[in-house]
């Protein structure tokens, strides 16, 4: 029998390079929640996979970018961090993209972490072979070392050879997680994301980095129900408006989109109670910030 391989794998990227995508795909099931707006994964996301006689501890980081507030500089110091202390890293590039100097920043970063690392050129499912191959070769100018590997997350082609090789950095050790787990959220985490990806998916421009969700209560009832009840803060009168929507109806949206979603990942069903609140300067309160688990 082979010896068991186990480690934190880091995946770096620009953001909308598609790693939680990618997250989810190698995980085989919703741990991070997924949206074409920059910014959408703010705290380090870990995905489990477990195979026969390895695991990978998927670390998705937020993606890098400038810091502007104390959000954003927590998740730039999360991306410095687990570069830091990964077994590997899995860069993710997106084919559709010219490489800028946001990947070169990233690529650099990986290096003089000194950990090894794979490249995934992902969304080539939007590219025919003369671009694939022209993209295939910008990646390998970054000259970060290991193999490239030409995937798409979303229709999962080439992602297995990517794991066997993210499987071969791994040093020798037993599972950190039962095999049985997917993720080490906390399950009020984990709901907080599903409702705000539903928020993600129906709002524009500021509006989505200007949006967090907490859970601040879950409540067991006799008759089997899970009650969960949320909080979507915003930081200004307007923005809350938008988010209430005429009538109500864009937070129902929200609500009614985010229960099936919950609902999905739990088995069972549950009633969701949404508040939009407003909270100016979320972003600078480190209180807040610690109480949402955003280190």
């Amino acid at each position: 029998m082979s010896a068991r391989r186990s480690g934190f794998v880091a995946l770096a990227g620009r953001p909308n390079a598609g790693k939680s995508t990618l997250v989810n795909r190698i995980v085989g099931g919703k741990v991070a929640i997924v949206s074409d707006k920059p910014q959408t994964t703010r705290r380090e996301i870990r995905g489990i996979a477990t195979g026969e006689d390895w695991q990978l501890v998927l670390v998705d980081l937020p993606g890098v970018q400038r810091p502007r507030d104390e959000l954003t500089e927590r998740m730039q110091r999360s991306v410095e961090r687990s570069l830091a202390d990964s077994d590997a890293v899995l860069f993710v590039l997106n084919g559709e993209q010219q490489i800028g100097a946001g990947d070169r920043f990233i690529a650099n970063a990986i290096v003089n972490a000194g950990a090894p690392a794979v490249t995934a050129l992902n969304k080539v499912d939007r590219l025919d072979r003369p671009r694939t191959v022209s993209a295939l070769a910008r990646a390998a100018e970054l000259d970060v070392p290991g193999e490239i590997f030409p995937i798409s997350a979303r229709t999962g082609d080439g992602v297995g050879p990517l794991v066997e090789q993210l499987v071969t950095l791994l040093p020798e050790g037993e599972f950190l997680y039962p095999p049985q787990d997917t993720s080490d959220m906390s399950e009020r985490v984990r709901l907080a994301e599903l409702v705000r990806e539903q928020v993600l998916l129906r709002t524009r421009e500021e509006l989505p980095h200007a949006v967090e969700v907490e859970v601040d209560e879950l409540e067991e009832r006799e008759d089997g129900l899970l009650m969960v009840h949320a909080r979507i803060w915003a930081e200004t009168e307007s923005q809350k408006g938008i988010l209430v929507g005429a009538g109500g109806k864009m937070v129902k949206a929200v609500g009614s989109s985010a229960r099936r979603e919950i609902e999905a990942a739990l088995g069972r069903r549950i009633h969701l109670e949404l508040q939009v609140r407003v909270r100016k300067g979320w972003r600078r309160d480190d209180a807040l910030l610690d109480r949402l688990g955003i280190e």
